[in-house]
């Protein structure tokens, strides 16, 4: 399964979690997207599901010798959350990561305030919190957003992507109440390759979906 660009996808799921919903099974949707790729697939859910839309940030956590590799993440005022294989694997401790951690919250209120812009986060309890992003590799961004979700205990907690490693897709089927994927292909690389238009978005974009532009 290819998908055009993240509309397409976002259209494409959108449909499955219609149907959720017309059967009663997402009471007072909200809809979380994952800043920036999720939310232009969200941006499609919220509009189908009649759903207000709203931001989760995630910040990742990097090896100091190599910020892009990630091994953690963090979201909201929560601890953050580590791949303890890889620590151990790299001799890393949590003391060692505390500058950067530092660092990525800093950058994850930032990021909150400039998208917020001063609403303040959305009520989830009795509500079905639908989180979604553009697609899965490792899992650990989703597992800390989930897990920061969780703490404000929706009614019904919900994962909705285009696309999944599947080895992912096990681990993030125990966080949620339901987890919604269109393809969990057994050959993956990378979330860029299942999408023709894989742009990267601005904070413009994320902006502009959140008026709903």
């Amino acid at each position: 399964m290819q998908f055009r660009d993240r509309t397409e996808a976002g259209r494409e799921l959108a449909e499955q979690l219609r149907l959720r919903q017309d059967k009663g099974l997402l009471p007072q949707p909200v809809v979380l997207a994952l800043p920036r790729g999720g939310v232009a697939v969200a941006q499609e859910i919220a509009r189908v599901l009649q759903a207000p839309l709203d931001v989760l940030v995630v910040r990742k956590i990097g090896a100091p010798f190599h910020e892009e590799f990630g091994v953690g993440a963090l979201a909201g005022d929560g601890p953050p959350l580590y791949d303890g294989p890889t620590l151990d694997r790299l001799g890393l401790s949590e003391a060692d990561l505390a500058p950067t951690v530092e660092r990525e919250r800093a950058e994850l209120r930032r990021r909150e305030e400039r998208y917020r812009q001063g609403r303040p986060a959305p009520e989830l309890r009795g509500h079905a919190a639908i989180v979604v992003d553009d697609g899965v590799a490792t899992g650990s961004t989703a597992r800390v957003a989930l897990r920061a979700v969780r703490r404000q205990r929706p009614e019904h907690l919900v994962l909705a992507v285009p696309v999944c490693a599947p080895e992912a897709a096990e681990e993030l089927r125990r966080q949620v109440d339901e987890f919604v994927c269109l393809h969990e292909p057994r050959l993956f690389s990378s979330v860029g390759e299942w999408y023709d238009d894989f742009r990267q978005l601005t904070d413009a974009d994320v902006l502009a979906a959140l008026r709903g532009d």
